[in-house]
């Protein structure tokens, strides 16, 4: 069967002019793209990402599929199969889809499901991955401070599944990414403060949305529940780097 093209396109972290040259003409030429919403009755992140620079095309299908914020896997599945059937259906009839996928198609998305899932439903069937800019370049951006550099290492760790272990890697990394927070908040801070990171911490909502949240001092939103486009960066700028520092014996060793 000749199957039409599955794209998987990344459409940025929130500010339209962030979507990638790549990213607008495959979203202006494909003739579905599939937005992925939390509900039935809620609107796609995505579509209001891209619809300023992409607009609405009377030849081109809208594709709202609902995927539940839910850590369910009996109720995932029934999404997924739902979503799988429409996109199928648009791909056996020899159309091009595009799966707009907020941030990076590679990073925590949704599409890392369908990448995985294609091969087996649609064999042969042709799949193109456009990356976008992700939360991670985009939140420290927006507080104007690197990630690292030199020797520093991150790590990037999707709160909402425990943090158990999150002492160990406050102490461990010299940058930490703190994503999909949700309810862990009190647990997060609890633990900067055992650690002594808590002035080193910047928490933001929504970065390049005109709602955009930017808070240093992490107490002030230790009551909140963070929403699944907020993050926590610990920078603890500690270790010296090769370009800016004296480099250890054992470093300099590495480096070869």
């Amino acid at each position: 069967m000749n199957y039409g093209t599955l794209y998987g396109v990344g459409v940025g972290p929130g500010a339209p002019d962030l979507l990638t040259l790549r990213a607008v003409e495959t979203l202006q030429r494909v003739d579905v793209i599939a937005l992925p919403r939390s509900s039935d009755y809620g609107s796609s992140t995505a579509w209001r990402i891209i619809e300023p620079v992409v607009g609405k095309r009377s030849n081109q299908e809208r594709l709202f599929l609902t995927f539940p914020m839910s850590k369910e896997p009996a109720r995932l599945r029934q999404a997924w199969d739902a979503a799988f059937a429409k996109i199928g259906e648009r791909l056996k009839s020899g159309r091009s889809v595009a799966f707009a996928t907020e941030g990076d198609p590679s990073l925590y998305s949704t599409f890392g499901y369908l990448l995985g899932e294609a091969p087996r439903r649609w064999p042969g069937i042709r799949v193109e991955v456009v990356p976008g800019v992700s939360s991670i370049a985009a939140v420290p951006a927006v507080l104007g401070a690197p990630l690292a550099d030199g020797l520093e290492r991150i790590a990037i760790i999707p709160a909402n599944y425990g943090v158990t272990d999150l002492v160990t890697i406050l102490n461990t990394f010299d940058t930490t990414i703190l994503m999909k927070i949700g309810s862990e908040m009190p647990k997060v801070i609890e633990a900067l403060e055992r650690t002594g990171l808590l002035h080193k911490a910047a928490y933001v909502a929504k970065a390049t949305m005109p709602e955009q949240k930017v808070t240093t001092d992490l107490r002030a939103v230790r009551g909140e529940r963070g929403d699944c486009f907020a993050m926590i960066v610990v920078a603890r700028r500690e270790r010296s780097g090769v370009l800016a520092g004296e480099v250890s014996p054992n470093a300099a060793l590495a480096q070869r």
